[in-house]
């Protein structure tokens, strides 16, 4: 019999045992709004302390993020442009631009190819005397038909493209002066073979 017992104490102080149990998501908190009588405002949700910064979204640099200082549009680039960068501006202007734009920027891409509206050409004079900060302005908030592309490219990108169409511009309109003099004789060098053997 003191067995029966036993086992009978030892199942009912189990599911007592079971039925104190505190998961995490359901740890004693206060929900967002609710009242709270610790501050005097009687508000649990508190505001951030003045002068904080969410982390990441300090935009400190307003040329960077904006492309323009004052209002007014930047002429130049807020860092300086290497190589390296003019190939990976080239890569995410084939991405996100040659749908519209084309290869060559002259607004002749796949997309007006198969009959959408005709994309701007970056080679009319309007655009090539644009200066540099419109081009980060269009990208970032589109304009016209063109949506912008603040939430799928990030900042430096967006300028590595309009380096890169500075340099589609530049092709497209340069003369033999805008060649360095030491490079010159290469202008009537044979292409190189891109045959593999």
């Amino acid at each position: 019999m003191t067995n029966r017992f036993t086992f009978a104490l030892l199942a009912a102080a189990s599911l007592l045992v079971a039925g104190c149990r505190q998961d995490m998501h359901d740890a004693p908190r206060y929900e967002a709004y609710e009242a709270n009588a610790t501050f005097p405002d009687g508000r649990a949700s508190r505001s951030a302390p003045v002068g904080t910064v969410a982390r990441g979204l300090l935009r400190d640099d307003e040329a960077l993020y904006t492309g323009r200082v004052a209002g007014q549009l930047v002429e130049q680039f807020p860092f300086a442009i290497a190589h390296a960068d003019l190939a990976r501006g080239q890569q995410r202007y084939n991405i996100y631009c040659t749908p519209c734009h084309g290869k060559l920027g002259d607004g002749n891409g796949m997309v007006v190819q198969r009959g959408l509206r005709q994309a701007a050409s970056y080679h009319q004079d309007r655009l090539r005397q644009e200066k540099t900060g419109y081009f980060y302005d269009v990208i970032t908030n589109g304009f016209g038909a063109m949506q912008g592309y603040a939430e799928q490219i990030p900042v430096r990108d967006r300028w590595l493209i309009v380096a890169y169409v500075r340099a589609l511009q530049l092709s497209q309109h340069a003369s033999v002066n805008d060649v360095p003099a030491d490079r010159r004789a290469d202008l009537d060098a044979p292409p190189a073979s891109t045959e593999r053997h």
